[in-house]
Order: structure tokens, then sequence, then C-alpha cells
């Protein structure tokens, strides 16, 4: 270690890493395989105020800055070359107040350390559906899951956050103090500064809900899919149903004969009273003449961790999304068109359900503003080998084409891949300019740059 980064290490009350540590290489990986970058150096931050010292180094020594909380994001900007990685990995502590219904959440926690922690008091709040996912990143670009119909989007829940600004500073950002910066993180990612601790409203969830699956053949997507739009206009907010278009997985309620098949899979996730959700969910048999199925009443956390295994670290992944405020035919034909040639076996195109309560949020309440979008579809390309890199990128890249003519606006920009800059200001649509000047106050110099980036 070099006689700077030895100051750095005396001056922060976490571990510095730099090449050649032992645990450099395992630090530095991301869950991306298609990103590998080697920066320069990284603070394992072990508290708040290691953040600060951090950065102040970084600017000194001209180093360009990314902030590490699980390391999901599929652009990969926790990690850059030849820079400073604030890494939030040991910083994964979740605080709850039962009485008040709140969460105080560290940075580095990912949704299995948050939902293992509220679910002890029977407690949740909307987070994503893959559990090695990071709260940092997953609030910050807006956060939604299966339990959006009913209470919003995660920042819809985000009651206060402490923030790092680029000057060093550390404030408080909510409705009450800083509601600029406040409206400003809910949505627009980490430009703004470095959270440290999100504070959380929760709802009383389980600890038992309903959900599964149901496997159609792929022949039957067109009938699946028009039942499936009919079904969702008039769904109660309890009951939140995605679609996913893949090749089947190993599952053991399936033939044999159907794994590796193209399928269409209803996913299915009801938060009432139990016997009342299995009436609900039952026109949805009826959709076509399903190769099984395998639904029942267990825990909201394993329900949340129900698609891990699909979604390991490690493999090569390119994402695409749209916006959906309605699936019209067109739109599904694309969809069908571009399953029946999927890449590789682990590709998959899903189709998250939103509409509700996230929809009554007006545009201009934080940065966030696709609230139109009553579905988010994400084209997941998924693969193992550098070779296979062309075909999965251009297929991922055709499809979202074809399918942009029936798109509404707006994008979600947790989807976004690094080379995606050009739909920054779309993404944000009528609140881009407010971001600019909120931008333009609190890092005028552009140091949080690294990201889906707003220019100041």
């Amino acid at each position: 270690m070099n006689h700077l980064n030895e100051q750095l290490s005396n001056l922060v009350q976490g571990r510095v890493i730099v090449p050649g540590d032992p645990s450099y290489d395992e630090t530095r990986q991301i869950w991306n395989a298609m990103i590998d970058r080697r920066p320069a150096v990284i603070v394992e931050c072990a508290n708040a105020s290691d953040v600060p010292v951090a950065l102040t180094y970084a600017r000194d020594n001209n180093l360009e800055i990314t902030v590490r909380g699980a390391g999901h994001n599929i652009a990969g900007s926790a990690i850059c070359d030849n820079g400073l990685m604030i890494d939030f990995s040991k910083m994964n502590h979740v605080r709850v107040d039962p009485e008040k219904r709140r969460a105080y959440v560290e940075p580095g926690t990912t949704l299995g350390d948050f939902d293992a922690a509220v679910q002890q008091h029977g407690l949740a709040t909307p987070v994503g559906i893959n559990s090695t996912t990071g709260i940092a990143g997953l609030t910050l670009g807006g956060g939604f899951g299966w339990l959006t119909r009913k209470y919003g989007m995660t920042i819809d829940n985000l009651i206060s956050a402490q923030v790092v600004t680029a000057d060093g500073s550390q404030l408080t950002a909510s409705e009450t103090e800083n509601p600029d910066l406040f409206w400003a993180i809910r949505g627009g990612g980490g430009n703004f500064g470095v959270i440290t601790e999100f504070e959380f409203r929760l709802h009383p969830v389980g600890p038992e809900i309903l959900a599964g699956l149901m496997v159609f053949p792929f022949e039957q997507a067109k009938q699946v899919l028009t039942q499936y739009r009919k079904f969702t206009k008039s769904a109660p907010e309890d009951l939140n149903v995605w679609v996913v278009m893949r090749q089947a997985p190993p599952l053991p309620f399936l033939p044999e004969a159907v794994h590796g098949k193209e399928v269409i899979v209803l996913a299915i996730f009801y938060v009432g009273d139990i016997k009342e959700g299995e009436k609900l969910i039952a026109p949805l048999r009826d959709f076509g003449n399903a190769h099984g199925e395998h639904i029942g009443a267990q825990p909201y956390s394993d329900w949340q961790q129900a698609f891990d295994p699909l979604l390991t670290a490690g493999q090569r992944n390119y994402w695409k999304s749209h916006n959906f405020s309605e699936l019209c035919d067109d739109a599904l034909d694309q969809l069908i068109n571009f399953a029946g040639k999927l890449p590789t076996s682990q590709c998959e195109i899903f189709i998250g359900q939103l509409a509700g309560a996230s929809n009554r949020v007006p545009a201009s309440a934080m940065a966030y503003s696709s609230r139109d979008a009553k579905f988010v579809l994400n084209v997941h390309a998924r693969w193992e080998h550098q070779s296979e890199d062309e075909k999965a990128i251009s297929w991922a890249r055709a499809f979202f084409k074809a399918t942009t003519p029936f798109a509404s606006s707006g994008a979600y920009v947790n989807f976004m891949t690094a080379e995606e800059g050009d739909r920054v200001s779309a993404a944000y649509d009528t609140n881009y300019q407010r971001l600019v000047e909120i931008k333009r106050q609190y890092d005028p110099d552009n140091l949080f740059h690294l990201n889906q980036n707003i220019k100041p």
C-alpha cells in the first residue's frame, strides 16, 4: 500500500483495499459478469463518517468515484477502472420500529436482509423480486415489486434519507428538511449524493401470502396474453400477476418433457386472505391448458427468494426495458415473436404489473415521473460465454426497437444499460429540468457522474 493509501487507511474506520490485497478481486466483483473493472482503491466503509473522507481523498487525488451498495445494477456503475469505489457491503444493518412501522436501513442492505428483518414483525414495504438486489440502488431508481399495486413504489414509501453531498456535508432529506434534495433522490439515482441511511414506511404483510406459478404451453401464448390483459383491468390491488416468457427450468411440478421448452408463465401473488385469493385466481386456470402449477400459502420472504436461482451472480446480462400504459395486440404479437426465438436458454421476457397505488401519485411529486405506467416490460438477455455476446445483445436490441412504437413515455432507469445515456432526459420527462437545477445546487462539478447522469 503506498503512502497516500496508508494516510487514507488511518483516516477511515473501515478497510482500505488496493490491487494485490487478498480480498481485492472478491470485493470488486459485481453481479453482472460483463463488468470487469479494477478500481485503484476501495474504501469498505464501517459507518457514514467514512464517506466524506473517501470523497475528499478522491477529489484531492483526481479519482473517479463510484458507489457500491450490493453491486446488482445492470449497467455496472458501482465500479470503474482506476477510480475510488465506496463499498457499503459491510453496512447492512436494518433497525425496525414496529410501533411506528418504520425501518432504518443501511445502504449495503440486500432485499433479503431487509425482508428478514421486517418480517420478524409481520411488516414489509414494496421492494424488488430478487433477494440479492441492493436496497440502495433499487430505491434511488424507483423500486417496484409484488406489493407495488397495493402500496406503491419503493420511493413512495421512503420517509427520509441521510445524504452525504459532493462537498462532504451530511444532510437529512425529507419532506420538511432539504425537500428539494428529497424530491430529487426519489428516482434520480445516485446523482445527488451518497445515501448512508434510508427510512421506510412499513405495512402489515404476511407472514403468509398466496403465491406461485401457472405454466402454459408457448403455443397458447396469444390466448393467455389476451385474457391476461382483460383480467388485469379489474383485478383487485391485493392481487398481482406477472408474465414470464422463457424456456422452462427443471421445476419438479412440470413434466420432464417440458423442461427446456418455451413456455408462458403466470407468476401470481396475493396479499389478502388466502381463501379469498384462491377464489380470485381460479379464472386464471381457464386461460389455457396448463403444463402444471405450483400455488399455495407460503411465507412472504420465501416468495421474495423464489426467483433467485434464475438470477445468480456470475452470468453475462444485458437488459432493455419499456413502460406500457396498455398492452395492445401489436405489442403482444412482438412479445410472442421474440419469445419464440430466445438466443440462449437463460433469456426471458417479463411483464411486471404496476397498475394501482403508484398511478395515483402525481408525476411531479418526485423525480420518478412515469406514473401512467401500468406495466413494465424487461427484456432480460442472459448467457454464460463471451462468444454469445453478439447474438444475445442484438436480440434484446431488436426486440426493444420492435416494441418502441407501442410503449408509453418515460423509462425505468434501474433497467437501463450503460450506453443508454441518451434516454436519461426522456426517462424523467417534464421533471428533467428541475433535476438539472437541483444537480447544479448539490453537485455543480458533477462529481457523481458514473450513473444514468443528469448533467448540471
